[in-house]
Order: C-alpha cells, then sequence, then structure tokens
C-alpha cells in the first residue's frame, strides 16, 4: 500500500492560478476571433504580439513553478508532460501569425487546453 502524499497548500493555490489563468486566455482568444469579425479596430490591440508574448512568458513561469514543484511532490510526470506539450502548442501557435485569417488562435486554444489539463493532472495527483 502507498503512503498518501500531502499536497501543500500553496502548490493548490498555484494549479487553481493556473487553470483560471488558461481559462482566461480561453476567453482572450475566442473574444478576440468575435471581436475581431465586429470591429477590427478592437482587434489590433488585442492581436498585438507583445500581448500574446507576455502571456506565453506567465504561462511558462506558472507551469515550470506549478507542475515542476508537483512533480518533484508526488512524483507523477505525466501532469508536466502534458503542461509542456500544451507549452510547446502555444509556442508553435505564436509562429502562425496573428488576425482571423490564420489558425493561430484554433492552435492556442488547443494547447490552453492541454496545459489547463495538465495542471488538473496535477491537482488530481494528490487526491
Amino acid at each position: 500500500m502507498t503512503a498518501a502524499v500531502t499536497r501543500p497548500i500553496w502548490l493548490d493555490a498555484t494549479d487553481r492560478l493556473a487553470i483560471g489563468l488558461s481559462g482566461l486566455c480561453l476567453v482572450h482568444c475566442l473574444t478576440t476571433a468575435v471581436l475581431v469579425a465586429l470591429a477590427s479596430t478592437v482587434g489590433g490591440l488585442l492581436l498585438h504580439p507583445a500581448f500574446h508574448e507576455i502571456g506565453l512568458v506567465v504561462a511558462i513561469l506558472f507551469g515550470a513553478l506549478a507542475l515542476g514543484r508537483g512533480a518533484w511532490e508526488h512524483g507523477m510526470l505525466m501532469p508536466p508532460a502534458m503542461g509542456s506539450l500544451g507549452l510547446g502548442v502555444m509556442m508553435g501557435a505564436m509562429t502562425l501569425g496573428h488576425g482571423p485569417n490564420h489558425d493561430e488562435a484554433l492552435w492556442t486554444i488547443v494547447g490552453v487546453a492541454l496545459l489547463a489539463f495538465g495542471h488538473r493532472l496535477n491537482r488530481v495527483a494528490f487526491d
């Protein structure tokens, strides 16, 4: 029988925050697609590459902190592997170009979903 691993409270909060940020990213991508279709002037600000680059850096930092520390605590490699795959898809999406005529938003959404799933696996590993 395996001993139960107690999940540190700060790690749980970090994963919750990272999942919340993933959700915000998802809302951003969907909202941007709709807003670009309705009003291109608003889309110019939301589609600025710096907005996405900063968001990716924040995602990488939270992913490394929460998923890395979680793997260290519970020893499971699937959560950081899934999160890394999601981050890789998000990085690849940034090379596709921004705007309504590119698949960048679709691939970013896929990457964000994979990253959020990795954080969810990280939380479940302590249950």
